[in-house]
């Protein structure tokens, strides 16, 4: 039987200890013996030109961490937001990585499930997913294109920015013609 994630709220408190000691030279010293899977694949969307003159940003306003499949979520809809409405016009980039290992305590839940587990006691978990712990001020995402398509952009990242736990700003910066996009 499939159980669902576990709520966010369990998990994006940046205070506990990072876990993302995997080593496949010498696998007898990692921490992790099998790494979860990638939920995060495409980092680059889009094309870049060199005139591009606006760069836009999704910026975190407080110490969190979150999930690969919420950062996945957001990328996905706002890339899809920006293909069907500006196609070919813009760049898109995720500015983080989750390298952040999630571990959970699988609990049995029934009848009888008293008597058949032993709760907290010395409880370590086991490796289920990835997260990306984010400082105040860290760019998630970026988007680089003209300045006759702010709105669009803006309203594609207010539409990642329901995806993601937390708080978030977008910020606008024009490159003008001096200052070209990386």
């Amino acid at each position: 039987m499939f159980m669902g994630l576990r709520p966010a709220k369990t998990f994006r408190k940046p205070d506990r200890q990072p876990w993302s000691r995997y080593s496949k030279s010498k696998p007898r010293k990692s921490y992790i013996k099998a790494m979860p899977h990638a939920d995060l694949h495409q980092f680059r969307m889009g094309e870049m030109k060199d005139d591009f003159d606006l760069e836009i940003n999704l910026v975190c306003q407080e110490d969190i961490i979150v999930r690969d499949n919420a950062i996945e979520s957001a990328r996905q809809t706002s890339n899809k937001h920006l293909e069907k409405v500006m196609a070919g016009t813009y760049y898109f980039l995720v500015r983080i990585f989750p390298h952040h290992v999630i571990r959970e305590n699988k609990m049995i839940s029934g009848a009888g499930a008293d008597r058949l587990q032993k709760g907290m006691r010395r409880s370590y978990g086991r490796p289920t997913d990835k997260a990306a712990i984010l400082k105040k001020g860290k760019s998630i995402f970026t988007v680089y294109s003209y300045e006759e398509n702010t709105e669009h952009i803006k309203k594609c990242l207010e539409k990642a920015k329901r995806k993601l736990s937390g708080t978030y700003k977008i910020a606008v910066k024009s490159l003008g013609p001096s200052k070209k996009a990386p």
